[in-house]
């Protein structure tokens, strides 16, 4: 049997590109014009690879259902993050809430299709989100967390392993003192 993979899991909105923030709300990029990819990601994930984590994308993309975002918009927005960051794979659940799917943040189900193709041992995972559906998800997956605090005026995560302001700093965390614990794992 091969030895399982390890992988950062890492939302998109907020954590790889910068996110809208209206009324306190954060809000995908309408258009590749749009996307500006945040200060150290690309060192980040940079160390990430390097250190040996799949780097899997895991993103809602729910304008897709409401109308409001096309498909290919959305596939050129993941297509150029894909390869100025060198992301192994891009997840996108398209639903909206109302849709139940198993697929959509908080549920686990992006996670766990990647675990399956990449033979991912989620326990010695982490899930990096900036918002509580990304921790909720992460966690429900068995994988560690950590939240990146933009402090949105919306629903908080309740718990999680670490709270940062950015994916650098994420990365630090991870390649520190949580590697001695995941190590664990494998």
């Amino acid at each position: 049997m091969s030895e399982k993979a390890r992988a950062v899991f890492l939302d998109r909105d907020g954590v790889l590109n910068q996110a809208a923030v209206r009324n306190g709300c954060p809000f995908p990029p309408q258009s590749l014009g749009e996307v500006t990819i945040l200060p150290g990601v690309k060192a980040a994930c940079h160390k990430l690879r390097e250190a040996g984590f799949l780097l899997i994308a895991v993103t809602n993309q729910p304008d897709i259902a409401r109308g409001t975002a096309s498909p290919v918009t959305v596939a050129e927005i993941n297509g150029f993050l894909q390869t100025e960051l060198g992301i192994h794979e891009f997840r996108v659940c398209a639903h909206d809430d109302l849709h139940r799917c198993t697929c959509r943040k908080p549920e686990p189900g992006l996670l766990f299709e990647a675990a399956e193709k990449w033979n991912i041992d989620l326990a010695a995972s982490i899930m990096v989100g900036d918002r509580w559906r990304d921790i909720e998800a992460g966690q429900r997956a068995g994988c560690k967390t950590a939240f990146i605090d933009y402090a949105y005026n919306e629903r908080r995560p309740i718990w999680m392993d670490v709270s940062v302001t950015s994916l650098d700093e994420a990365s630090h965390w991870i390649l520190t003192g949580m590697r001695k614990e995941l190590d664990c794992h494998v």
